[in-house]
């Protein structure tokens, strides 16, 4: 039995990020596809008695119509479950004093409601698909470059995504453009980053041992967990390929097949 099976035996608290483990995004009607068995794996685990947070990434859609979708899939998940990005990232700008300059989804705009947007004093990063154009990250770069403090934030810093149709370019690889011409470091809301992981274990009250981390980010999801001290799993699903479990930096403390695998092992030695 694998080291983490047994550590599992005192597990209090599962997080789990949504993108590539519970389903893959895109489609036709941008709707997705839930991944073979995590719909069911996500009822047994709530059905275990478990403390469940769903940390994702996902900036690509409001958090409320992003749980909207994923229940249309059939998930039973609530917004208030979700740890996502842009909420942080809103309650910072507002407790900072900040005034934004958004490069981010269209769908995700309306996140930003309550911050006053004019006269900015910072830039803000998401995963902006289409909106990644010269032209708006190079007013991005123009007022970052003016600002005698520029300030940038990045919801998430991952390289890549899967969806129904493949890989697709994640907001790092831009984040990295803006850091690079304004010779400045982004703060980072969202995985890996710690206060990220640490607000979601606040949320459940359960410490850091008693937790445990399934993504399929070698870097983000696994890699962050472990630097606040939480077990992660990889799973071979989304982004997954196989040189992650050979990364030179990041070792999982368990690979899986998919969530649904990894529900049965944990349950099982639960009921121990």
């Amino acid at each position: 039995m694998a080291d983490w099976a047994l550590r599992a035996r005192g597990l209090r608290g599962l997080l789990l990020d949504i993108s590539g483990v519970l389903y893959d995004s895109g489609g036709e009607e941008g709707l997705g596809s839930a991944i073979a068995g995590s719909v069911e794996a996500v009822r047994r685990i709530k059905q275990s008695g478990l403390k469940l947070r769903f940390c994702t990434n996902e900036t690509q859609a409001t958090r409320t119509k992003f749980v909207q979708k994923l229940q249309q899939l059939g998930f039973d998940m609530s917004e208030k479950e979700v740890i996502a990005p842009a909420p942080a990232a809103c309650q910072i700008l507002q407790e900072r004093g900040l005034h934004p300059y958004l490069v981010v989804h269209d769908a995700l705009v309306p996140e930003f409601d309550s911050v006053d947007k004019s006269n900015p004093n910072c830039v803000v990063l998401g995963d902006a698909a289409n909106n990644f154009s010269y032209e708006n990250l190079n007013r991005a770069f123009q007022i970052l470059i003016g600002l005698e403090t520029p300030i940038l934030f990045s919801l998430g810093k991952g390289r890549y995504y899967k969806e129904t149709d493949g890989l697709k370019l994640d907001v790092g690889v831009y984040m990295k453009a803006l850091e690079y011409a304004c010779d400045i470091e982004a703060e980072v809301i969202g995985k890996p980053s710690k206060a990220f992981f640490l607000s979601a274990l606040a949320d459940m009250n359960v410490e850091p041992h008693e937790a445990l981390m399934i993504g399929d980010d070698i870097v983000n999801d696994v890699g962050g967990a472990q630097q606040c001290g939480i077990g992660a799993l990889l799973v071979r699903t989304g982004k997954f390929r196989p040189s992650d479990e050979q990364h030179p930096k990041v070792k999982a403390d368990g690979y899986v097949a998919n969530l649904a695998e990894a529900v049965d092992i944990l349950l099982e030695q639960l009921q121990q």
